[in-house]
């Protein structure tokens, strides 16, 4: 299998450690990944400027065209925006008329179908459960997890096409063939409360916390996240007064990867900071 990777902006600066386990992991189950030099998805001008947000996501899939491989997110906004610009683009003929002579300045041209996957599709898919159970050396024994999906591997679910919007089943099987127990929580659809930040700091603290709230009232030692925006929010520093002040322990949150790169036995220096005593929820094959 092979891909070419989209690390979108908030990776490489804020969560490096998401490229550097997703890379190792990708590596051990034998998917080649071709590197790229892309621009902002679009995501953040998407509601300001939707010309300049098609371009931006056209452009990116135009260049990843040139690889003639699918196109491998690991942030679900980037993802999100992406699979939304080919739907727009494949529907709408004016649009992609408009965009086409755009990218045909830059010697670009939108490929006539390219496959656009979130890291999740290929854990869940391309590789499979079985494959990664098969693959753990020392896997979880009691360590329970709050599975955290994020909003954009979900909705629209035209666009996303990866779970079922209000069900979903899949993340928690990828937690489980760690190991690890995925519990029921009452807020684990919610948003994580990021995309208001800077613009409602204390709405946003709120919704931190109180998806927190809920996930510790599961009785869950860690929640696990598969998104660069939701990792960021989880594990910012909690307000101490007021509005989404803390009402107790700080959760742990960790990536996908980290938390099967832990069972995969990989180099910890590769999965970034964990946050918490693994030791106490190991067990052996």
């Amino acid at each position: 299998m092979k891909y070419t990777l989209f690390l979108g902006c908030k990776v490489p600066y804020f969560v490096p450690y998401y490229e550097t386990s997703s890379r190792a992991i990708l590596e051990r189950f034998g998917i080649e990944l071709a590197d790229q030099e892309f621009t902002c998805c679009g995501y953040p001008i998407r509601f300001l400027d939707f010309q300049a947000f098609l371009y931006s996501s056209a452009r990116n899939i135009a260049l990843a065209g040139t690889k003639g491989r699918p196109l491998l997110c690991l942030c679900q906004c980037c993802y999100g925006t992406l699979r939304y610009a080919d739907l727009l683009l494949r529907k709408n003929e004016a649009l992609f008329k408009q965009t086409a002579a755009l990218l045909k300045e830059e010697g670009l041209r939108y490929p006539a179908q390219i496959e656009i996957k979130h890291l999740l599709h290929v854990f869940a898919e391309d590789i499979g459960s079985q494959a990664i159970w098969g693959s753990n050396t020392r896997p979880f024994k009691s360590l329970k997890v709050a599975v955290h999906y994020g909003c954009h591997i979900l909705r629209p679910r035209d666009v996303t096409a990866f779970d079922h919007p209000a069900n979903p089943t899949k993340f928690e099987t990828l937690v489980e063939v760690t190991g690890g127990i995925s519990v029921d929580w009452a807020l684990r659809l919610q948003c994580c409360g990021d995309p208001l930040r800077d613009k409602n700091d204390p709405l946003s603290a709120a919704l931190r916390q109180k998806k927190m709230d809920s996930a510790r009232q599961s009785e869950a030692d860690v929640l696990c996240v598969a998104c660069p925006h939701c990792q960021m929010q989880f594990t910012r520093q909690p307000a101490l007064s007021g509005e989404g002040a803390a009402s107790g322990p700080v959760l742990p949150s960790l990536l996908y990867t980290q938390l099967l790169g832990l069972s995969l036995g990989l180099d910890e220096k590769l999965l970034g900071p964990i946050g918490f005593d693994k030791e106490r929820y190991y067990t052996s094959l």
